[in-house]
């Protein structure tokens, strides 16, 4: 599935008189590889869940390919095609890989009824293969989901929002937690997914030498609004980014 466009309108909401998202307004091409960044509290998380549908903004609107999905059922916005990591844990824990990523495809097509029957059906298993090699996961197609290491569960996690066939895949601090080398594994795999599908993948992430080596864009909120947008280089380089965010010793680092 070709990658789709996602325009934020004015998009705000509030918690009492605590305003969270002010006034975000944000349009990703389709199939463009962004990063959203910024201080804790910036408003990073909550803009996920106001596009996914798990909060309705107090204002603003949000549209996918030119059709208003704002405050939509969250199941009506996977099946619309925006994809977000699952918490593994809280789904199949007992499952294998294999049989997580079928589920997953089942319940996303209605199928559920075939999870008390003959299952996986052979028509999933191909398509639950083909998202486990992309994801790197193949040698562990058999092992419960409980079982695996922090890493795997997070390549999991991604690899059932793939398993969904989105336009949008929106990944929430996909290294959170991991080593340098699990770190590094991570994105590598993010970024050959990006290749492979073209999705519009857009990852909230604070290890800045991820961000400023895989991303084409780079959004920066702070206090809930929209401080910068550019390029790696010109983030680097924004003055106010620097003083808000960054500090001087990554405006001073060259590009890897």
């Amino acid at each position: 599935m070709r990658g789709g466009r996602l325009e934020l309108q004015g998009l705000r909401r509030s918690f009492g008189g605590i305003v969270a998202t002010n006034d975000v307004s944000l349009d990703f091409a389709a199939g463009s590889l962004s990063a959203i960044i910024g201080p804790n509290g910036a408003g990073k998380t909550t803009l996920f869940h106001l596009i996914t549908g798990l909060l309705a903004p107090t204002a603003g609107r949000v549209l996918l390919d030119g059709e208003d999905i704002t405050g939509r059922n969250q199941q009506v916005i996977v099946r619309r095609g925006i994809g977000r990591a699952f918490q593994v844990a809280n789904l199949f824990p007992s499952f294998t890989v294999a049989e997580s990523l079928a589920a997953a495809i089942l319940t996303h097509e209605g199928r559920t009824a075939n999870l008390f029957r003959a299952f996986p059906p052979t028509d999933i298993v191909g398509r639950a293969g083909e998202v486990m090699e992309l994801c790197g996961l193949q040698h562990l197609a058999g092992a419960p989901a409980r079982q695996l290491s922090h890493g795997d569960q997070k390549l999991l996690d991604i690899a059932l929002a793939l398993a969904l066939d989105p336009k949008v895949l929106l990944l929430d601090e996909p290294t959170a937690g991991m080593g340098p080398d699990e770190r590094w594994r991570m994105i590598g795999c993010v970024h050959r997914l990006w290749q492979a599908r073209r999705m519009t993948l857009i990852f909230i992430e604070h290890d800045m030498d991820i961000v400023f080596r895989i991303a084409e864009t780079v959004r920066v909120l702070r206090y809930g609004t929209v401080l910068a947008q550019g390029t790696p280089e010109q983030i680097r380089q924004d003055p106010a980014v620097i003083e808000a965010y960054l500090g001087s010793e990554h405006a001073l680092q060259a590009a890897p």
